[in-house]
């Protein structure tokens, strides 16, 4: 009953209506109960959308909080189900007016944003992935890899790291998910860059015992602006994430407090690359837990990427993922290699270390933080060469 009540309660912080939340307790945990049952259980644990309301000044503070970080690029609709998934119970329409009261000109700047889509269509989740790496903050030493579902829209991978383009890196993001999954997916999709080279010849080799007619043509390439998936989601990226940190870099170089050297680059890594790839996290989750609206006259189907992907029955689609072996995947291990310990080059993060350590300083939780503590130890680190 515990577990029981334990997954109702995280399905219903991810901002799951009550269908969803049975049928992801049916399908992920073997966990059948009536509608009947699960209100009676979210009123046992005052689980509530429409009743006791968070104190609004609260929620004010954290929509604030989100506004001076990379969540001044979100919505109202974002915006709520981060609300939500933070445990605050208030209504989208409050969150539309506080937004509107706190960040008037992002409001009014998002207002004229327009979006042409291309029409796509997929047979199901794991049919194909579509992976690609993203360069905008590359010039500061960020360098980000992604991987979508081209049925769901789901995210399978997003990471952060010094490099994007050494192989055995991008591997290693790749066989991770193939051994959370048990199998690889029908195709990829991929640029012919060096990058993609070992999760080409691995798609191949974990597809040589399937005998289906997809077998022979297991791995795409194509120019990276025609990978529509992923550059879709690039778009949304960038408007929701990466501009906060495109605009917090450009004013380090505006006032010569970054020139694009190297040791420049590892200090700002030391300092960020943990919360940027926190902030990733987020809104991949944001992501896969958002509702995707219905478009007219198109053949994509709409809802949560998540349902989508765990359920696609639901969508008159089924899972399109191909077995791989156990040796198969030992075999595909030899040639990772996954993210080092260190966020940087490792002397620059010992000596980093030692500088915080004599000076008594802590890590940084926010961007103001960070930013005042890579100030600090690029002169110091400046001093000491």
């Amino acid at each position: 009953m515990a577990d029981r009540e334990n997954l109702i309660e995280i399905y219903f912080n991810m901002g799951f209506n009550h269908s969803e939340i049975l049928m992801s307790l049916a399908l992920n945990h073997r966990i059948i109960i009536s509608m009947r049952s699960l209100r009676r259980h979210m009123a046992n644990m005052r689980l509530y959308r429409r009743k006791n309301y968070s104190d609004i000044f609260e929620v004010a503070v954290f929509i604030m909080e989100q506004v001076e970080k990379s969540g001044q690029l979100h919505g109202y609709k974002l915006l709520h189900l981060k609300c939500i998934q933070n445990g605050f119970v208030v209504s989208q329409e409050s969150v539309r007016l506080l937004l509107l009261l706190i960040d008037p000109n992002g409001v009014e700047i998002r207002k004229r944003n327009r979006l042409r889509r291309r029409q796509y269509s997929c047979s199901g989740p794991d049919y194909i992935w579509h992976v690609d790496s993203y360069d905008k903050l590359k010039p500061y030493g960020f360098c980000i890899n992604g991987c979508i579902d081209g049925f769901s829209r789901r995210i399978i991978w997003m990471e952060v790291y010094t490099s994007n383009s050494n192989p055995a890196l991008i591997a290693s993001y790749y066989l991770d998910a193939v051994k959370l999954r048990k199998g690889c997916p029908r195709k990829l999709r991929l640029d012919r860059g060096t990058e993609n080279s070992y999760i080409a010849q691995m798609q191949i080799f974990l597809r040589t015992n399937h005998e289906d007619d997809e077998s022979n043509a297991c791995a795409i390439f194509g120019s990276s602006n025609h990978n529509q998936r992923i550059e879709s989601w690039w778009g949304f990226l960038r408007k929701h994430c990466c501009q906060f940190w495109m605009n917090t870099f450009q004013g380090l170089k505006d006032i010569d407090k970054f020139n694009g050297e190297v040791i420049d680059k590892n200090i700002l890594q030391f300092c960020f690359m943990q919360m940027i790839q926190d902030e990733l996290e987020d809104i991949v989750e944001l992501w896969n837990t958002h509702r995707i609206r219905p478009y007219r006259n198109r053949v994509t189907p709409s809802g949560r990427p998540t349902i989508m992907y765990d359920i696609p029955y639901l969508y008159g689609a089924r899972r399109n993922v191909c077995q791989v072996t156990e040796e198969q995947i030992t075999a595909c291990q030899t040639v990772c290699k996954p993210n080092s310990q260190y966020p940087c080059d490792k002397t620059v993060y010992e000596l980093c270390c030692l500088i915080m350590e004599e000076s008594n300083l802590d890590e940084p939780h926010n961007p103001s933080e960070g930013l005042q503590l890579y100030t600090f130890l690029r002169n110091a680190v400046h001093l000491q060469l």
